[in-house]
């Protein structure tokens, strides 16, 4: 979202030429949409302006939705549009450049999401503009990922543009090349894109456009002297706005001749279309600057992440129901959910989150779309177990049925439901190679419900069952913690983790028992292993955690899960974590809930010029309140994941305090520190997308909390306490070494447990990947077909068989927009278990279509 205030200015315009000047062009169109903005009779005018200067071309950017309105609210100016956009040629006048349903930034939501946000919007614009021709990706703000070269082609782009001149408050991509360049992904995919050239710097005075926003004499004069031929600029207007072409009543004194053009006119028609310069793009070369630690925005971040996963996880367990009985998914229900949770990626959810009616802002529909989003997974959840266990016959004996939405097979501890007035538990669990383990009566995650705690080793994408046995001695030691006065020490199979109350109860030794026991917590470091840590400029500079003695508590004693509870303050303020360790896993699960005390100011400063103002406290993450964790590793370096891409960190540090100096220092699902040598590893995991920490001298951190003025002197409160649940996981070798995607999507999409009667297969798996750097991002039913979304996530790019744990008629590789790559055979081994082969690049994503599948139950 653009603000100016732009009035009083003339509406004609006539894009003069001046003999013998050399030409440069001029992209023009409108950004908006009927949640952003798009005033009544906003078609009309744009119909009327069209009609009213013929040689003026614009670009579109607006949300798909707009138009069921517009059909209603203005349909002459609706069928007028129609028939404008019936031309999809290179001469047509209107292009639509970005037709994402909501506008999302996209590197701020998984490698799925994106692939949604084209997916549903296409269809939606495609119900109004039937010839819709989706050639090039444009944006006004900064919607930008690494992976979208290998997204878009598959949806069938032929083109892409890395600039956004006229909105960079959220950010902007680095500045490189000329003309053209091979927007190169991840994967290897390459995109011819427009960039934002080298040459073209940001706006002297402005902390929001590039000098590329209205064509100036100097902009396009630096553009000639970079040596590229045909300069071209670009503003996608506020739909609302009413000036008509941007050259003229906007930009007065723009370069003449300057001819206006939509972006697949310009790159066919203009340049040479083609180009030697392949630029491999990193994820940080997206330079987003949000309100990172702002409590708003990090509820939003959390209750989108939460929604998106958990209707990612009711698809998955819908489509296991398919393939068991045969009943199809509600397919109606879970589009409804996907509007809600994509509407949830807006960018002005993001980076406006407080604008609105009070009662109806960004953040408000935030919590309502995600609230209904939960609602329709939760439901679709329910009837596929009740699907896929359906019929089952009692065997006289106890059982518990464990689902894995996953691709990876491993030993997990899952929560199942257990009446309330159940108190304790002596039955064991049984494991097919004899080991028999403990159960553990918890708190559910449904306030005032129980569950048990229950072993098993759960296959990938399917399930296990698992038998439950009273009156037996369980074979395997379970987890322990011991409280003392001076210490607290919480032990697994795993790990030892000692905890210092004196220190605020941070942590003062963590050993991976099965890593040699290695040490992870860095010796004589001035900061603390799960220390909070800011800048509280209003009481007396840096706090810490450390300051005061802590209590700790013990919340479970094992046998399965340890979890025990740090009770602080920090500058005044109470806060709560919480550490457990869980028999067999890698993940050490944190939490920490601070119940504020008033309104602390935490920051670099109190901002005084919150709108032009390019220094801002809200940028210089090391003054925030942090969760950082000094580790024992020489050398460090920084990896982290993308939507469909870990990157491997090219920067000195993440900080950066000024607007032209933003550093991309996103953490999505997981940042991985390792040493130098790659010897050992630590990664964190997050609940929500925000930013992290890390420099030579400056540990492994997670921001927490911004208290202070921020973008358009906005004031970011706190107004509750604040809520964040990461985890850790100590590791030997590289993040792909350790299986860290694996594990990350495990700890986001757990286990699925429900008591059962114990027949069917004990054992069964839908998709088994045959490289374990291969996850599965998605599953789901389409059109009577099985759909599923291959992305790999840290394996090479050899031939692999993919296992089937069903029959289908036949098996397609296709693209995003459905067409056919190929035909798969799938074969059956002399054991009778079926798979195809297929090859994925390390970063790429592969789409199966599976028709005709067996909905035979296993009996």
């Amino acid at each position: 979202m653009t603000f100016r205030f732009l009035a009083g200015l003339a509406c004609g315009v006539v894009l003069s030429v001046a003999a013998g000047s050399p030409t440069a062009w001029f992209v023009d169109g409108y950004h908006g949409g009927i949640y952003g903005h798009y005033p009544p009779g906003y078609t009309g005018f744009l119909v009327e302006r069209l009609k009213a200067h013929p040689d003026w071309r614009i670009n579109l950017e607006i949300e798909p939705e707009t138009w069921d309105m517009a059909r209603v609210a203005e349909p002459e100016a609706y069928a007028a549009l129609q028939a404008l956009m019936a031309d999809q040629s290179d001469a047509g006048r209107i292009e639509i450049v970005n037709p994402s349903y909501a506008q999302s930034y996209l590197f701020e939501a998984s490698g799925e999401s994106a692939i949604r946000q084209f997916d549903h919007g296409i269809r939606k614009l495609r119900e109004h503009f039937p010839g819709l021709v989706c050639t090039t990706y444009s944006s006004e703000e900064p919607c930008f990922t690494s992976c979208l070269p290998a997204v878009l082609k598959s949806f069938g782009f032929e083109f892409a543009v890395l600039k956004n001149p006229n909105t960079c408050w959220g950010g902007y991509t680095a500045a490189r090349g000329g003309e053209l360049v091979n927007w190169i992904g991840p994967d290897g995919t390459s995109i011819l894109a427009v960039p934002r050239y080298a040459c073209e710097s940001l706006q002297p005075g402005s902390c929001w456009q590039t000098i590329a926003f209205g064509n100036s004499k100097d902009y396009v004069a630096a553009c000639l002297a970079q040596g590229i031929e045909h300069p071209v600029g670009m503003c996608l207007q506020d739909a609302g706005w009413r000036g008509g072409p941007w050259l003229g009543w906007a930009e007065k004194g723009h370069y003449r001749p300057t001819e206006s053009v939509t972006w697949r006119g310009y790159i066919r028609n203009v340049t040479a279309a083609q180009t030697d310069d392949d630029w491999h793009f990193s994820q940080e070369d997206v330079k987003p600057g949000l309100m990172w630690g702002a409590q708003v925005l990090q509820r939003i971040a959390q209750q989108s992440r939460a929604a998106e996963h958990r209707l990612l996880v009711a698809e998955k367990l819908a489509a296991m129901a398919l393939v068991e009985s045969g009943r199809p998914a509600h397919s109606d229900a879970f589009d409804e959910a996907w509007r809600n949770v994509l509407l949830s990626q807006h960018h002005d959810c993001w980076i406006v989150p407080y604008n609105g009616r009070l009662g109806n802002t960004w953040a408000d529909q935030v919590r309502r779309w995600t609230s209904l989003a939960n609602a329709v997974s939760d439901v679709a959840v329910q009837n596929a177990l009740e699907v896929l266990l359906e019929g089952e016959r009692s065997r006289g004996r106890r059982f518990v049925r464990l689902f894995n939405p996953t691709a990876a097979g491993f030993a997990a501890v899952v929560p199942v439901p257990v009446p309330n007035t159940v108190e304790s538990s002596q039955a064991v669990s049984l494991a097919g190679d004899g080991r028999r383990f403990p159960t553990q009566i918890v708190e559910g995650d449904v306030p005032g419900q129980k569950a048990l705690l229950v072993r098993g080793e759960v296959p990938p994408m399917g399930y296990a069952t698992v038998e439950l046995r009273d009156r037996l001695e369980p074979t395997e030691a379970g987890v322990t913690v011991e409280v003392s006065a001076d210490a607290a020490v919480l032990e697994s199979d795993l790990y030892r983790i000692e905890l210092d109350p004196a220190k605020g109860g941070t942590i003062g030794s963590l050993v991976a028992k099965k890593l040699g026991g290695r040490e992870f917590v860095a010796a004589r470091n001035e900061r603390r292993f799960n220390e909070l840590r800011g800048h509280f400029y209003q009481q007396g500079g840096f706090r810490s955690s450390t300051e005061q003695p802590a209590t700790v508590r013990v919340v479970e004693n094992g046998p399965l899960r340890a979890t025990v509870e740090i009770a602080g303050t920090i500058a005044g303020n109470p806060f709560l974590q919480r550490i457990s360790v869980t028999h067999g896993s890698p993940v050490i699960d944190c939490s920490v809930r601070i119940d504020w005390k008033g309104q602390p100011r935490i920051g670099e400063f109190e901002e005084k010029d919150g709108w032009r103002n390019r220094r801002r406290p809200a940028y210089d993450d090391r003054f925030k309140l942090l969760v950082l964790f000094p580790a024992r590793l020489d050398d460090r370096k920084i990896s982290k994941n993308a939507p469909f891409d870990v990157c491997e960190s090219r920067l000195e540090d993440t900080f950066y305090n000024s607007w032209e100096a933003i550093n991309h220092n996103v953490i999505l699902d997981w940042v991985d520190v390792s040493d130098g040598a790659g010897e050992y590893g630590l990664a964190m995991f997050s609940d929500h997308t925000t930013s992290y920490t890390h420099g030579p001298d400056f540990p492994l951190g997670l921001t927490l909390q911004y208290v202070g003025k921020g973008l358009w002197a906005r004031d970011y409160r706190v107004d509750g306490p604040t809520e964040v649940h990461y985890a850790l996981m100590p590791h030997a070798g590289r993040w792909d070494e350790a299986a860290v995607p694996a594990v990350s999507a495990s700890w986001q999409e757990p286990p699925v447990g429900v008591s059962c009667r114990g027949s069917g297969e004990p054992r069964h798996a839908l998709i088994d990947p045959g490289n374990p750097g291969w996850t599965v991002p998605a599953m789901f039913e389409r059109d009577d077909a099985l759909f599923v979304r291959l992305f790999n996530a840290g394996g090479d790019g050899k031939p692999c068989e993919l296992g089937l744990g069903f029959e289908s008629t036949k098996v397609e590789q296709v693209e995003l927009d459905g067409r056919v790559v190929e035909k798969l055979e799938p074969t059956v081994d002399a054991e009778g278990r079926r798979s195809v082969r297929l090859s994925i690049p390390r970063f790429g994503i592969r789409t199966l279509r599976f028709s005709g599948v067996n909905f035979v139950r296993p009996e």
